[in-house]
């Protein structure tokens, strides 16, 4: 099989920007669903939800079958029924159809983050493979700057409708060059490669490919309570930014600010684990990350949107961490499966979490919740001492 490493990241790279872009755009459109259909914080949630929900649902399927059709025919299939979703969301004209849509785009969605990352582990199997998944996270935080701000600026000339069909049809480019360029380089092919003999008893034991049990728990539970917190934490931060005077438009600016210090948060926060170390540099995140967030709460909005990039580099800095960690605690030969199951507690974390904090919304308010959310964030810091 030929491999050429830059390319492979390439082209996971292109998949993770347009994939990540479909997720976020979710922060813009929700304000302007709500106000439209005229939603209850709980239903708001309940559209992430539905989203996240299949990305988490079909994660493990997705590398189970990655195994006998290969990574890049599920990938090249799943970045087309995510921009149809799409397509379907742009014409929708009700609260149940949108969460028809926001599901199945959700599980086109599901096979890129365990796909991509095990194309490119594969491919730097030999080389700066931390370096080169922290490239791949960082496209992902480009797409999270890029396509929120855009898609929030074209609905003031085309409408919501409009701006999310165009989308839709660059998802569908996508695909095309995914299909051209992965086959091209014949990658992601079916089979795994065979564990050598000194490891094949133990991966066959696990069925997972787990080499480090304690460690992989311990980094899975920081997973799921630094994914569900941010999710819920940008899920109803609009809402919290439209209080304070925001616009829709300003709204989407807001997420570029922050996600635009995720993006230099993915590649900084790499490469201070490599100086510092995995823990110090979770705990270092973790606690700037609920600070931030209780901040924001009483500031105003030119105060919060002053703080919003440093916050992003907090927020999204750990993740990066985590990722390039996962492939230190398995075996080779069932990498795709233990990234899939990774992402899909992470995941599954995350899609409960916006309609279990739309639920306390409704009760007490977003400040409240938001509040909630950034104590909650702290509870990673004794999780880490599992790590050691």
């Amino acid at each position: 099989m030929t491999r050429r490493p830059a390319a492979v990241l390439g082209l996971a790279s292109a998949a993770h920007f347009v994939h990540d872009g479909f997720s976020d755009i979710l922060y813009v459109l929700l304000p302007i669903w709500s106000g439209e259909l005229g939603l209850s914080f709980a239903q708001v949630g309940l559209l992430k939800t539905a989203y996240s929900g299949g990305m988490a649902g079909f994660q493990v399927p997705s590398s189970l079958l990655a195994e006998r059709w290969g990574e890049a025919r599920l990938l090249v299939a799943g970045t087309v029924v995510t921009a149809l979703a799409y397509l379907a969301a742009g014409t929708a004209g009700s609260f149940a159809a949108l969460l028809g849509c926001l599901l199945l785009g959700g599980l086109g969605s599901s096979v890129q983050h365990p796909l991509s990352s095990s194309l490119v582990s594969k491919a730097y199997e030999s080389g700066p493979r931390r370096v080169a998944l922290g490239t791949y996270n960082f496209s992902g935080d480009l797409g999270k700057v890029i396509v929120p701000a855009t898609v929030a600026f074209a609905t003031t000339w085309m409408g919501w409708r409009g701006a999310t069909r165009g989308y839709a049809l660059v998802g569908v480019g996508a695909a095309a060059l995914l299909l051209l360029g992965l086959s091209g380089l014949r990658v992601g092919g079916g089979a795994p490669a065979r564990a050598s003999r000194g490891e094949a008893t133990v991966t066959e034991a696990s069925g997972w490919g787990i080499r480090d049990p304690r460690g992989f728990r311990a980094l899975s539970a920081i997973h799921i309570i630094d994914n569900s917190t941010r999710t819920a934490f940008l899920t109803f931060l609009p809402f919290l930014l439209i209080a304070k005077g925001s616009t829709v438009q300003a709204v989407g600016f807001a997420l570029m600010l922050a996600f635009a210090g995720g993006a230099a948060g993915k590649l900084a926060c790499g490469a201070l684990a490599e100086r510092i170390g995995v823990i110090r540099t979770v705990v270092v995140t973790e606690a700037a990350t609920g600070i931030g967030i209780l901040l924001l709460l009483p500031l105003s909005l030119p105060a919060c949107l002053a703080i919003l990039p440093a916050l992003g580099i907090a927020l999204n800095g750990t993740s990066s961490v985590l990722y390039g960690s996962v492939a230190d605690l398995v075996h080779t030969d069932r990498r795709g499966r233990s990234y899939a199951i990774f992402y899909t507690v992470g995941i599954g974390a995350s899609a409960l979490s916006p309609f279990v904090y739309g639920l306390l919304s409704d009760w007490g308010g977003v400040t409240l919740t938001l509040g909630i959310v950034g104590v909650v964030v702290f509870a990673t810091l004794p999780l880490t001492l599992a790590l050691r």
